[in-house]
């Protein structure tokens, strides 16, 4: 199938696209780089009357490392990302995750914010974004701006807190905390496809902040304790996700990833063959 027709603004300033964005109200769509955007337009999922294309503008390409945090602007690729120098320092979870996003095709053209606007429950940054507890930063006309925890941006499949006449400007991963382990792990039918369960972690001393993707509607993040009796914590997380029944996977099998990735992502260090498995996924990504 073909979108249905739509006008096409390449706005050069982030002024230009907010004013066009309250012009057209709920008649446009923002596009970045458009890997996820013109999958939804192609299948007439989203019949917009104007597209508003970011992507050209040069203010908002940029990575800035920031106090707490790592600043990414809304033009900023998923490639630019993983070839950022200090990445695997920086958010070791992101370096870990981004190699498993699509492929590197789509990675030169699919934007960080595009991502995140976006908002598939099985998306690979959604969930980083949840998992670290990071903010989406959103503008308006007159330079007004509004911050959003990532837990409350995402509020279900394909939906998310942005206001039809709010830019995303970007986004903010916090930095790897002194004595914190950051650990990811994905299974799909091939490298590269939507995650049939994704897992986050953010492990420290006495609890982890455990993040999944791919099993409700929006990315769950729970804080378990180390202390506590582990399985029965994420026999109770898998089970309060709601998991359904589809084409790639039962409900049964996304709570047995849940519990079983669950409990190795947290405990058990990584062997050497899953480091050379990553360091693989790692090699391909930026090739």
């Amino acid at each position: 199938m073909k979108p249905c027709a739509f006008d096409y603004y390449r706005p050069q300033t982030r002024r230009e696209a907010i004013d066009r964005l309250i012009e057209s109200g709920d008649d446009a769509r923002l596009v970045a780089g458009g890997q996820s955007l013109m999958a939804v337009l192609n299948m007439r999922l989203a019949q917009p009357r104007i597209l508003i294309d970011v992507g050209a503008i040069d203010e908002l390409r940029y990575i800035e490392r920031r106090d707490d945090h790592l600043a990414i602007g809304a033009a900023t690729t998923q490639a630019e990302l993983l070839e950022y120098a200090a990445l695997a320092d920086e958010l070791p979870l992101v370096a870990r995750a981004l190699p498993w996003v699509g492929h590197f095709q789509t990675r030169n053209r699919g934007t960080v914010c595009g991502s995140i606007a976006h908002a598939d429950p099985s998306a690979e940054l959604p969930l980083c974004l949840a998992t670290l507890g990071g903010e989406v930063v959103l503008e308006t006309r007159r330079g007004k701006s509004r911050r959003v925890a990532g837990a409350d941006f995402f509020q279900g499949v394909l939906t998310t807190a942005r206001r039809p006449d709010e830019l995303i400007t970007e986004v903010r991963f916090p930095l790897k905390r002194e004595g914190h382990a950051y650990r990811f792990r994905e299974v799909a039918m091939r490298h590269g496809d939507f995650a049939i369960v994704a897992l986050a972690a953010d492990i420290g001393e006495s609890e982890v902040r455990l993040g999944v993707g791919g099993v409700a509607d929006r990315p769950v993040v729970r804080t378990l304790s180390l202390d506590g009796d582990l399985d029965d914590a994420l026999n109770h997380l898998a089970w309060s996700l709601g998991a359904q029944d589809d084409v790639h996977a039962s409900a049964a099998y996304r709570r047995h990833l849940v519990r079983e990735l669950g409990r190795r992502l947290i405990l058990e260090a990584p062997t050497l063959e899953q480091q050379a498995v990553e360091e693989s996924a790692d090699a391909r990504a930026r090739r």
